[in-house]
């Protein structure tokens, strides 16, 4: 990262933003993602396989926590959190997802849901990966409406809680230890969020089949059968869906952040392809048509960076809505989807293949134009601040 990736309105720019420190922790991560991950790729998203021998290595990085980031007791920025997703993603989406669903999604579950006491008690075991867990919300027959829907039951008897109801696309779960569940209390109808040994009595866990997108992910259906946990593990300020919402309202953004990485990936492919490839006697990218769609795709993730990188400002100083997330999420994944088609162009029948990186991009960008909230929802939530009227059915 000393040098510049592009020639043109480099992204990268924006990490003057960045202080020395943060930069030298995310070149330790490129090196791993470069040197370790990529050459395992092609392979493991065509089996459909998680390559858990990089687990450690991303673990041993401490990139929750650098110590060289946290050693006054301060809190790492969240601008460096946002580019350790981008980094993470602009070499492999499952991989940004297989990472941000323990250092978001279910960090965020403990940080934001449970008690100080919790936090205290499990957040130093989160950071460290001792403690291994995913936020798990989406049901089968509820994804979009699931504020309202949310089936899956807790009735509490005594000090334990019975839960009953199945979870679905619960990613990487099969290599956790911890589900963060979030079930609806039979005795008041509220939302409550519960920890739940992953390998404890009445959890039963299938990974999804035939997937088309984010394949090397374990995407898990899970069906909770009168599973006991104890008071000791429900999330002690999880008391409602407003609760939820809030844990939502921070980590929204992280997908967005992906969105940009993937573009800057398929990007990185196309570009590579074509210095290379040759047609009619000279190399293609020489030709106007194929320039114009780098042209493109470069405008997109430059686009992409500087909205995300004003939120990330933002969200530092403490201001976190939820419109503007959505915003973010939905004009970021959009633009994602037209740069990986583009870079699929450019690349030709080729690109169809998993020889030239673009593929793999191309086909995981439909997971997350969908995930963490659709297109229609996010902009719904943006066109309700607008206007002031929620266009929501109920």
């Amino acid at each position: 990262m000393t040098d510049r990736l592009y020639a043109v309105c480099d992204p990268y720019d924006h990490e003057s933003l960045l202080t020395d420190a943060e930069r030298e922790v995310l070149r330790s991560l490129r090196r791993v993602l470069d040197e370790q991950a990529r050459p395992l790729l092609a392979e493991h998203w065509d089996r459909a396989t998680f390559p858990t021998q990089l687990m450690e290595p991303l673990h041993a990085l401490d990139l929750m926590t650098p110590p060289s980031l946290t050693a006054d007791g301060a809190e790492p920025r969240g601008l460096y959190h946002a580019f350790r997703v981008f980094e993470l993603a602009r070499t492999d989406a499952s991989l940004a997802t297989y990472y941000t669903g323990q250092a978001g999604l279910f960090r965020t579950a403990v940080r934001e849901g449970g008690s100080p006491e919790q936090v205290a008690r499990w957040d130093p075991e989160i950071t460290s990966w001792r403690m291994r867990g995913v936020f798990a919300l989406t049901e089968p027959d509820h994804g979009s409406d699931v504020a309202g829907g949310l089936a899956t039951a807790a009735t509490r008897t005594g000090d334990t809680w019975i839960l009953n109801g199945a979870k679905r696309w619960i990613g990487t779960a099969t290599l956790s230890d911890y589900l963060a569940v979030f079930a609806r209390d039979t005795a008041d109808g509220q939302v409550k969020g519960f920890l739940v040994r992953t390998d404890a009595p009445g959890v039963h866990m299938d990974v999804i089949p035939n997937k088309a997108a984010l394949r090397m992910v374990q995407n898990a259906h899970i069906t909770l059968t009168d599973v006991e946990v104890s008071e000791e593990y429900r999330l002690q300020r999880t008391d409602s869906f407003r609760d939820v919402g809030r844990m939502l309202r921070r980590m929204r953004s992280d997908v967005a952040w992906i969105a940009a990485g993937v573009q800057a990936g398929a990007y990185e492919a196309a570009l590579r392809y074509v210095t290379e490839r040759t047609q009619f006697g000279r190399p293609v990218a020489g030709f106007q048509l194929v320039q114009e769609k780098l042209a493109r795709i470069l405008g997109n993730i430059t686009g992409c960076l500087g909205l995300l990188t004003r939120l990330s400002v933002q969200q530092d100083a403490g201001v976190y809505r939820d419109e503007d997330s959505a915003l973010a999420k939905s004009w970021c994944a959009a633009r994602m989807r037209e740069s990986v088609a583009l870079a699929r162009e450019i690349c030709g029948g080729n690109g169809i293949t998993l020889d030239t990186d673009v593929a793999r991009f191309f086909a995981d960008a439909e997971a997350i134009y969908s995930y963490e909230g659709t297109h229609e929802i996010n902009s719904l939530i943006v066109g309700r601040a607008i206007t002031g009227i929620s266009a929501f059915t109920h």
